[in-house]
């Protein structure tokens, strides 16, 4: 994942970063090799420049360095000062003097241009990788996918489970691995997709058993059940009254344990019986990924549904 075009904050804590940053001639050297930097932004100043922390010195970046805008897009302040207090990355433009302080002029702009040149454009559907999560919308999350270029990632492609909003599965500063899921080259954007990289139905369901009682936490209440997530990838329908046969008093979000009852993969189902519930404000649980992406960088078909059900949900990408 430290590649050099990864998500920003994978570099800072590299070998060769710590040492560009110990020393001048190790800045200097970074400067004529062109080489790519990342350290914490200190403050935005009436100008909109960034002002980071190079150790041995003083960086700027300015405002029209800050960022870059594809098909001609205008900067953005919103775009500049949600860095600071971030880490972001860089290359030393040159060294100068400010108010008899010798400083280093620092792009942040040509850091992502090499990105989408050099990475993003050689990107296919289906392709494996890092990105980190940046920002929380109701309607999904946007994802830095190399060097603070954002990727929307879709409530509907973070899992199979539904989910009330994506909080309920990630959180700020995530580390995650997507698969692109498609690319449009008019806007110039990347969309990407986390399900496909969460196992398949067969998959989680071979985690449980028939007679075992579980944790699960309640997704949906619906008139006829309620639907119980076991795994991101794999929810279960509990019916309205429990094992005494009273009613099940539980809100959406909250966890429960459940009995299993049956598992019938010709139709997708779970049967559930909720044995207890209460509320919950756990952190989202740590993702389980069923295909290494360490080991495998594309996929081409996914298929969640098992091969004896009458029912098939897949992805083609």
């Amino acid at each position: 994942m430290t590649h050099r075009f990864g998500p920003e904050g994978l570099l800072e804590k590299t070998k060769e970063n710590k040492e560009a940053l110990a020393s001048l001639s190790g800045l200097e050297r970074a400067r004529r090799e062109g080489q790519i930097l990342e350290a914490p932004v200190l403050l935005c100043d009436s100008q909109m420049r960034l002002h980071v922390d190079l150790g041995v010195m003083h960086g700027i970046i300015p405002r029209e360095e800050a960022v870059y805008c594809r098909n001609g897009e205008a900067i953005k302040d919103i775009a500049i000062i949600t860095r600071v207090g971030k880490t972001v990355a860089f290359k030393i433009l040159q060294f100068t003097e400010e108010n008899g302080e010798r400083i280093a002029l620092l792009s942040r702009r040509e850091v992502q241009r090499d990105c989408v040149l050099n990475f993003l454009n050689t990107l296919s559907p289906g392709d494996i990788i890092p990105a980190r999560v940046t920002h929380l919308e109701n309607y999904g999350a946007f994802l830095d996918i190399g060097c603070g270029v954002a990727s929307l990632l879709s409530i509907d492609c973070i899992s199979v489970s539904r989910i009330t909003h994506p909080r309920d599965r990630l959180r700020c500063g995530m580390i995650v691995y997507v698969a692109v899921k498609s690319i449009d080259k008019a806007l110039d954007r990347i969309f990407v997709t986390l399900k496909e990289l969460l196992g398949t139905w067969e998959e989680n369901a071979a985690r449980f058993e028939v007679g075992q009682t579980v944790v699960g936490r309640v997704r949906s209440i619906e008139s006829y059940g309620i639907f119980v997530e076991l795994a991101p990838n794999l929810a279960g329908l509990a019916e309205l009254r429990g094992s005494g046969n009273a009613p099940i008093r539980c809100g959406v979000g909250d966890t429960a344990a459940v009995f299993i009852k049956s598992i019938l993969p010709e139709r997708m189902k779970i049967k559930l019986v909720i044995i207890d519930a209460y509320p919950a404000n756990d952190p989202p649980e740590p993702l389980h990924y069923y295909i290494d992406p360490q080991k495998t960088s594309h996929i081409s078909y996914w298929e969640y549904s098992p091969a004896t059900s009458t029912r098939l949900v897949e992805t083609i990408f």
